[in-house]
């Protein structure tokens, strides 16, 4: 086990991914945060007996739906009010950038925007384009964590993207 990388360098290169998946499961950035913490604290102590053979990526992705589906529940079980600023979409480990206050609230609105309408798809599109799009495990793998067959996951997510694109259109033709 000593030719593993550092746990850090996992964080490092696999933690957008996770993020995105933990963002695109949980309507709640915070909860997506704490989903993203749970995910790696998790991963953290597995790492150490993790088989070789594991594909790292695909592991945490699973790891992260598991992880976003337990904050759910446990704000299923609990009120949880609002909080001012909810709208980020920076995330963990996202660097600051010298974006002008203007430039700043708008990318913050698109980025909700884009979560919202990801968040009203169907269940399987919903999923779909989170895993595949979003989390970058490919179609096969997608369909071992969601179910169904690779086809079936394939056009879920065709579909998704195409109800996306086409809010997207009708929200610029609004905007004209």
């Amino acid at each position: 086990m000593d030719s593993k990388i550092p746990f850090e360098q996992v964080v490092q290169h696999h933690g957008p991914t996770v993020w995105r998946v933990c963002r695109g499961l949980l309507r709640s950035q915070h909860d997506a945060e704490d989903a993203w913490a749970e995910t790696f604290a998790a991963g953290l102590k597995a790492w150490p007996d993790l088989p070789g053979t594991t594909t790292v990526e695909a592991w945490l992705v699973a790891v992260a739906r598991h992880k976003a589906i337990d904050v759910a529940r446990g704000n299923a079980r609990r009120a949880t009010p609002s909080e001012p600023g909810e709208g980020r979409s920076g995330g963990p480990n996202c660097s600051a950038t010298s974006e002008s206050a203007e430039e700043t609230v708008l990318r913050d609105v698109n980025a909700e925007l884009l979560w919202a309408a990801v968040h009203q798809l169907p269940e399987r599109q919903r999923l779909a384009v989170i895993h595949h799009h979003l989390g970058g495990l490919p179609y096969r793998e997608v369909a071992a964590l969601v179910g169904g067959t690779e086809a079936a996951v394939r056009r879920a997510a065709a579909d998704g993207l195409r109800s996306l694109r086409r809010q997207r259109n009708e929200l610029m033709e609004r905007e004209r």
